[in-house]
C-alpha cells in the first residue's frame, strides 16, 4: 500500500489503550479510502475445496480478495498501533477477530455513556442568587 494522506491520521493517532473511538473512527476512514472497510466486519471464508467448478471461480476470486485485503488491512492496523498493543494482537491472523476483541476490551456501550452525561446533568446545581439569563 503506497504512503497516502488518510494513512498519516493513524501515523499521528496510533492506539495506545485509552483511545479506541478515536482510533477507530480514523482506521474507517483510511480503510473507506482503501475500499477495504469490509475486512473489519467480515469473517474469513471458508476455503474450496480443491477441484472446484468453473461457475465457482467468483466465489474463488472473492475468497482470494478477501485474504489480500485481510493481510494488507491488518498490516494497517498493527502499524497504527503502540508497540506494547502490537504484541498483544500480533497472533492474530485475521482483522476481524483483533476487532472482535478490541471491541470486547476498550469499547464502551452507548448507553452507559449516555447514563454518565445524564447523571452529570442531574446532578449539577444551580448557584443561589445568580443570574443565569445573561450567559450567551
Amino acid at each position: 500500500m503506497s504512503q497516502n494522506q488518510p494513512n498519516t491520521i493513524l501515523e499521528a493517532n496510533k492506539f495506545d489503550g485509552t483511545n479506541y473511538s478515536n482510533w477507530l473512527r480514523n482506521l474507517r476512514i483510511v480503510l473507506d479510502f482503501e475500499n477495504q472497510t469490509y475486512v473489519l466486519d467480515k469473517s474469513l471464508p471458508q476455503p474450496l475445496p480443491e477441484g472446484f467448478l468453473p461457475r465457482e471461480r467468483l466465489t474463488f476470486e472473492k475468497f482470494t480478495q478477501w485474504h489480500e485485503d485481510n493481510q494488507k488491512v491488518r498490516s494497517i492496523v498493527l502499524s497504527s498501533m503502540s508497540n506494547e498493543s502490537q504484541k498483544q494482537y500480533e497472533r492474530y491472523e485475521d482483522v476481524c477477530s483483533i476487532m472482535r476483541r478490541m471491541k470486547e476490551l476498550y469499547a464502551v456501550p452507548d448507553r452507559h455513556i449516555r447514563y454518565a452525561v445524564t447523571k452529570a446533568f442531574f446532578d449539577a446545581r444551580m448557584i443561589e442568587d445568580h443570574s443565569y439569563e445573561s450567559m450567551e
